[in-house]
């Protein structure tokens, strides 16, 4: 379909893929072993102010969603923005090792909706942390079970990865996961139809990333437009990170957006 030979153009220019510089930053799992999570600092003592309180952009309140139709066919769609025509964009968080105990904190101050992409194990061993950012409005979909670049794979590995991590994260939140993003936006046709074939019903790449405090743009206008899909991960500079998105995402007269209450 013209719209995954678009996103595919898009992925050969500038994805994170490895070996990238992009992703060279980054510290990837071994495909020997499931990545672990970070250690976590210690907790706010309950009942403290908020130290995020009065510091984040503010935002007025969502439009009611004009859902887009998902397409049908034998492969899920993939979306590196989604054609919308309000004035909302959407923010991502890959991953899931780096667990800071502000994070609660900093999403609560947010007050926003954002969707998580999780490695399935990495969730699982920590699920309470996860737990907490769903009350604060996250959303948990499905990242793999162990973070390889599926391109090129065979399609009963990738249909592994994908279903596995789908049925331990409905299992461990008793959620029903919808979406998927692949690891380093690395995908093929296998992918879309074992995303297809696992139950999902979209994939995502981005339009914009964010890692340490700055926005990294994809395209010459250096501005958040609206249906954009803004990329972080959970890094030690979450807090910097979810501060600047939110910053671009404002100063574009835009506000934060559900992936999920879009697509239907």
């Amino acid at each position: 379909m013209a719209l995954v030979a678009a996103i595919t153009l898009a992925v050969t220019a500038g994805c994170h893929s490895p070996g990238s510089p992009a992703v060279a930053a980054r510290a990837r799992p071994s495909s020997a072993s499931t990545p672990g999570p970070a250690q976590s600092p210690q907790a706010a003592q309950p009942g403290a102010a908020n130290p995020f309180a009065g510091k984040l952009p503010t935002f007025g309140p969502l439009p009611a969603p004009h859902p887009i139709a998902l397409p049908g066919g034998p492969i899920a769609p993939i979306y590196q923005r989604l054609p919308v025509d309000q004035p909302v964009a959407f923010l991502t968080m890959d991953d899931g090792q780096t667990q800071l105990a502000q994070a609660h904190e900093l999403m609560q101050a947010a007050n926003i909706p954002f969707t998580m992409f999780l490695i399935a194990p990495v969730a699982g061993a920590n699920p309470s942390f996860f737990q907490r950012l769903t009350a604060s409005g996250g959303v948990i979909e499905d990242h793999t079970l162990t973070h390889r670049s599926l391109r090129g794979r065979p399609y009963e590995f990738q249909r592994q990865e994908i279903c596995g991590a789908k049925t331990s994260l409905e299992q461990t939140f008793g959620t029903t996961v919808r979406f998927f993003r692949p690891p380093y936006g690395n995908y093929d046709r296998n992918t879309l139809k074992a995303v297809h074939d696992c139950g999902l019903q979209a994939a995502f790449y981005w339009s914009e990333t964010v890692n340490n405090g700055k926005v990294r743009y994809q395209t010459p206008l250096h501005r958040i437009q609206p249906g954009d899909i803004i990329l972080m991960h959970f890094r030690p500079g979450f807090i910097k990170d979810v501060t600047a998105a939110l910053r671009a995402i404002h100063d574009a007269g835009l506000t934060p957006a559900l992936l999920e209450d879009y697509l239907r």
